[in-house]
């Protein structure tokens, strides 16, 4: 390791600590090791900013950030809930099913998991308090926990970004997600069961009174969404950047001609979100794709290769390793970041060690997107807590454990089943 390199990760973790932005620590540090190395102009960082973010494919994960604001201010996803309230909602404690079955669906629409939480939290949180015999903390973890879903079912803005980076097909990423996401639903909803039976919640059991015909009438064209973009993507009549743009058009029609509740005001509140968050993710991606060409020049990536390779023989035993990086570091940093930062630095070992990229990939996302809730820094545990603020941050976090760990369970068994992400190969 070369002294730039470790002055580069040295200086990255003092300005994270001390409370600078993520890309704007990335940034800096970067230009520092450009500093001591000497051998690299500094006119190559503004040129390598740019082409960290001159990708055709990256425009996928602005339009789906748009689509997801789109179908929340059109009403897509209260739509979502009465459908799923029709089938789940004479079961005890349906309402907490019915927000993870939500959830499910909205994230196979938005492929964001704070867009989840906010969309599906702000419909279902105060169902939950109106029925009266639900904990105000254990129905926010219930929200925060179900966002987690939003990145776990494609489309999926972290496969995007996977697929970007190490060249797989995001076509199969997508599809290899399907099936551990809708496992991560369901472990979910059988450790929120137990927890209700136990606590003697939601012992008032209430029925969806406007009946199935209403509900699949009303929430048809919500349903669609997922049918089209999949279907394009797989069917070859568009790529996954290409339905991305296709879900925009599709929500926009949906929300002013059928739901008709986009309007001026909600229009520009959903473009206004949707460019906070581009923007956002434009520059973290930027400035990370430039602090791993820095890495890849100091020859740290190819070292820690060597070196892992040497050390660790067995795959599976690398992919113990890689779960426990992911977790700790998913406690910590966003999704975005760690796999712009972790991913080139494992994903040549995974590849010597004959791993498949997709199974990698789905391994990875399912890590993050559980990092997305566990406590200090999730980021589904903070909008969460933005739904109710009479509600600490701290009673959420221990609200979630027991779903953190049922989630470790169903990380394991994608790890060491790859079939189930690798089917469609």
């Amino acid at each position: 390791m070369t002294v730039a390199s470790i002055i580069m990760i040295v200086s990255l973790l003092v300005l994270m600590i001390l409370g600078f932005p993520i890309a704007v620590s990335l940034g800096l540090s970067s230009i520092l090791a450009l500093l001591v190395d000497g051998k690299i102009s500094l006119i190559a960082f503004p040129q390598r900013l740019f082409v960290g973010i001159d990708s055709f494919p990256l425009l996928a994960v602005i339009f789906f950030l748009i689509a997801g604001e789109l179908m929340l201010q059109g009403g897509i996803s209260k739509r979502l809930v009465n459908l799923a309230s029709c089938f789940l909602s004479g079961i005890r404690g349906s309402l907490a099913l019915i927000s993870f079955v939500t959830c499910a669906f909205f994230g196979a629409l938005s492929g964001s998991a704070l867009a989840t939480t906010a969309a599906i939290g702000n419909v279902m949180y105060p169902e939950m308090l109106k029925d009266g015999s639900y904990d105000k903390k254990f129905a926010l973890s219930i929200q925060s926990v179900g966002g987690t879903l939003g990145t776990m079912i494609p489309p999926s803005t972290p496969l995007i970004l996977y697929g970007i980076l190490t060249s797989a097909s995001i076509g199969n990423l997508f599809l290899g997600t399907i099936i551990p996401g809708i496992l991560m639903c369901l472990l979910y909803c059988g450790v929120g069961y137990i927890i209700i039976r136990k606590r003697g919640m939601a012992t008032n059991m209430r029925k969806f009174e406007k009946g199935i015909l209403f509900a699949l009438k009303d929430g048809i064209w919500a349903l669609l969404t997922p049918v089209i973009i999949l279907g394009g993507i797989y069917t070859g009549i568009f790529s996954p950047t290409e339905s991305a743009a296709v879900a925009c058009l599709y929500a926009l029609i949906i929300g002013l001609f059928v739901y008709k509740e986009l309007n001026i005001k909600t229009l520009y509140k959903a473009m206004y979100n949707a460019t906070l968050g581009s923007v956002s993710i434009m520059f973290l991606i930027a400035a990370a794709q430039v602090f791993g060409w820095v890495l890849t020049v100091q020859g740290l990536p190819q070292a820690l290769t060597s070196y892992l390779v040497s050390v660790i023989q067995n795959k599976y035993t690398f992919l113990l390793l890689v779960n426990l990086i992911f977790i700790i570091a998913g406690m910590f940093m966003d999704v975005g970041t760690i796999i712009l930062l972790v991913i080139p630095l494992l994903f040549p070992t995974a590849i010597q060690l004959g791993i498949n990229p997709v199974h990698f990939g789905v391994i990875a996302t399912i890590n993050l997107s559980l990092g997305n809730v566990t406590p200090p820094f999730g980021t589904c545990l903070f909008v969460a807590a933005g739904i109710d603020k009479s509600v600490k941050l701290e009673a959420i976090y221990k609200e979630v454990i027991p779903f953190c760990l049922i989630g470790i369970v169903g990380i394991l068994i994608t790890t060491f089943v790859p079939f189930i992400s690798t089917w469609m190969i």
